[in-house]
């Protein structure tokens, strides 16, 4: 018997992680912090804090690029030292891990390879698609349900998902996310008022901002840098510009929505626009994207109550329960005997 069971969802920006035995979510930054090269300085919230503050020497990373690992070994580190700290890890425990379903069967198999080759010795691993713990942890009937349309707004993809009969009808996986947004936030400042912020900044006005609300006039000031003399300074920002910003990335998702129902079998369309449409992960609490999308789509649409840890917490529900683990399913079954 495994000595523990962690559920994995590992983010772009931020990974989550439900730990059986203490029966508890956490959070920490998925970010690790690389002196000289080479040299793992920091990780985690720690490494995060030097963000766009660091010295030279140290390059602060994410591991994890458009919802799959890029930095296979940064990962690891990142994650054994995670799972060590300040927590009472156990070597032979089982992970469960919640992967994207628009990916290769190969970078999928990375994130079991995260887990199964690394010094946490476990004792097994598991995979589930996202938008299935997703579901889960909207309190959503997978099984038995007609049609379900999810869209995952993380931080540097959205995937959408459609789903019926415990299974996935159709699925996509948009690299647009956080980081997107607050890249178009960064260019259309620098362009309109000559003026630099980061991208901590960009992601404060988006946050501070709505993009589908009844303000017009709010405006934030911000520190930057003038462009034109060079010298630090603080501007204020219209909620105009960043809406502006915002909406050609928008705009593709919407579009994305629809292109994926009007190819959705008729019964299943139909229990959607039944059901409506649910918005998880960490992009889905922007303020006023949840009516954003119910308007240019036309279908009821929801946010989840805590949509940043909602597919974990669906991890958490399919670990404790006996009839939803059949959602979970290891990358040496049978079915993926040629990766062995």
């Amino acid at each position: 018997m495994a000595r523990n069971v962690y559920g994995l969802d590992l983010g772009s920006y931020e990974l989550k992680v439900y730990d059986k035995k203490n029966d508890v979510i956490w959070k920490e930054k998925d970010v690790i912090a690389l002196k000289d090269g080479n040299e793992i300085y920091a990780v985690g919230d720690d490494a995060f804090m030097m963000y766009e503050k660091a010295p030279s020497n140290i390059e602060v990373v994410f591991p994890m690029k458009e919802g799959v690992i890029s930095r296979f070994h940064g990962m690891q580190h990142l994650l054994q030292n995670l799972l060590k700290k300040d927590r009472q890890f156990a070597r032979g425990s089982e992970y469960v891990v919640a992967v994207p379903t628009d990916v290769t069967e190969v970078e999928k198999k990375a994130f079991f390879d995260l887990v199964i080759h690394s010094t946490a010795k476990a004792k097994e691993v598991n995979i589930v698609e996202r938008s299935i713990a997703d579901a889960v942890g909207l309190n959503l009937d997978v099984q038995n349900t007609n049609g379900l349309l999810i869209a995952n707004f993380g931080g540097e993809t959205t995937e959408i998902s459609i789903i019926a009969g415990g299974g996935m009808v159709m699925n996509r996986l948009l690299k647009i996310g956080g980081a997107t947004f607050d890249q178009a936030v960064v260019n259309l400042v620098r362009h309109s008022h000559d003026f630099l912020i980061g991208r901590h900044t960009a992601e404060v006005l988006r946050k501070s901002f709505g993009i589908f609300t009844s303000e017009v006039e709010s405006m934030l000031t911000v520190a930057g840098r003038d462009l034109i003399t060079g010298v630090p300074m603080r501007k204020g920002i219209s909620i105009n510009l960043v809406r502006l910003a915002m909406k050609d990335p928008l705009i593709e998702c919407v579009q994305a929505i629809q292109s994926l129902l009007e190819r959705t079998p008729p019964e299943v369309r139909r229990a959607i626009h039944k059901n409506g449409i649910f918005l998880t992960g960490g992009i889905a609490h922007t303020a006023g994207l949840e009516s954003y999308v119910e308007e240019m789509v036309g279908i009821q649409t929801r946010t989840s109550v805590e949509p940043d840890i909602c597919a974990v917490t669906g991890l958490k529900k399919i670990i404790q329960s006996k009839e939803l683990r059949k959602f979970a399913f290891s990358m040496i079954d049978e079915n993926y005997r040629w990766m062995r």
